[in-house]
């Protein structure tokens, strides 16, 4: 059998850029203060990391556990009204890739993704994925990338299968690298050997995940 493990945003659906906006408006609103974007400097990039970050560098007042809630709160909203008016678009064959291995027994499929679980599950839903029975650790569950992965992992039950994992960015590319995990990228924003522009060639994103 084979774990395969996927992010979220822009590897299963085309999301980063309207997430990314809908999240600074989010801290904008709550703090008045505006979020430093370039997400390739923080520590963590994920949403409670990047709230980390933005304590010790921008707003040291603040307590990080009444930060999220207020900004998740408010971040929800925006996302859910941003769903309304235009729903989420899937990476070009992503659906039809993801649920082919749900229905193949020789593959465990879970998600695990940097940003809340509550907004990743309404994009997810609102392009089409069905993941009602999809193991998932987010950023709800710890601000490391690694832990979130390592999370994921449990929950779906897997101690010791080969663990492929779909990602497309560079703090992918350094977690795999730090847990030893194989890694697939999806499109063009970081170079490495293993790579799919999207998955209407899912033999090769398949060959990747089979043949290591």
């Amino acid at each position: 059998m084979y774990h395969v493990m996927f992010d979220v945003d822009d590897t299963l659906i085309q999301s980063s850029q309207f997430d990314e906006s809908c999240f600074v408006k989010a801290v904008k609103s709550v703090t008045g203060l505006d979020l430093y974007q370039s997400w390739s400097d923080y520590p963590h990039a994920t949403d409670r990391g990047i709230l980390r970050t933005f304590i010790e560098i921008q707003a040291p007042d603040e307590e990080l556990v009444d930060l999220e809630r207020r900004v998740k709160a408010v971040f929800i909203q925006n996302i859910r009204e941003r769903l309304s008016n235009r729903p989420a678009l899937e990476v070009s064959g992503a659906k039809a890739f993801f649920h082919r291995l749900l229905g193949d027994d020789r593959f465990i499929v879970s998600l695990a993704t940097g940003g809340w679980r509550e907004t990743a599950r309404m994009k997810l839903i609102s392009a089409g994925f069905n993941i009602n029975d999809v193991s998932m650790a987010s950023s709800d569950d710890h601000y490391s990338r690694a832990r979130i992965m390592e999370l994921a992992r449990e929950r779906a039950g897997d101690t010791d299968l080969q663990l492929t994992y779909f990602g497309d960015a560079e703090w992918d590319v350094r977690t795999c690298q730090e847990l030893g995990v194989n890694l697939v990228i999806v499109g063009n924003k970081v170079s490495h050997c293993q790579t799919i522009h999207d998955y209407h060639s899912d033999d090769q994103a398949l060959y990747y995940i089979t043949n290591r």
